[in-house]
């Protein structure tokens, strides 16, 4: 399963509807990355790769998806996205915890185990 590009349409549908609800409410079945990136941006092109290993790596376990913020304009300021890459990561409880910048793999992996698979 490789990373899944999202809307603000597939969002709402999927994660959460931020029209409809102001309470944070994860509608997903499963913990979640969102990568808020850019196609001119390098070091988001530094971590697409480390994000479809860990796609495989965790298949089934969680969904990874991109959002790319030069189309996604409306996502992007939902969450105030001041700078890229900006990686959200969402457990199935809980609040989702944002995080700038580009984290090297073990970085990613750590966050993964520790805070979206640890139950």
């Amino acid at each position: 399963m490789a990373t899944k590009k999202l809307t603000a349409e597939i969002f709402k549908s999927d994660i959460f509807n931020y029209m409809e609800e102001k309470e944070w409410k994860f509608k997903g079945s499963r913990p979640a990355i969102i990568d808020f990136y850019a196609d001119w941006c390098g070091p988001c092109k530094m971590v697409a790769p480390v994000l479809e290993d860990l796609s495989e790596e965790f298949n089934g376990e969680l969904d990874i998806y991109k959002v790319d913020t030069e189309v996604e304009l409306e996502l992007s300021s939902v969450f105030g996205i001041q700078s890229i890459p900006s990686i959200l990561f969402i457990p199935k409880e809980g609040v989702p915890m944002m995080q700038a910048g580009a984290l090297p793999k073990n970085a990613l992996k750590q966050v993964i185990k520790e805070q979206l698979l640890a139950s």
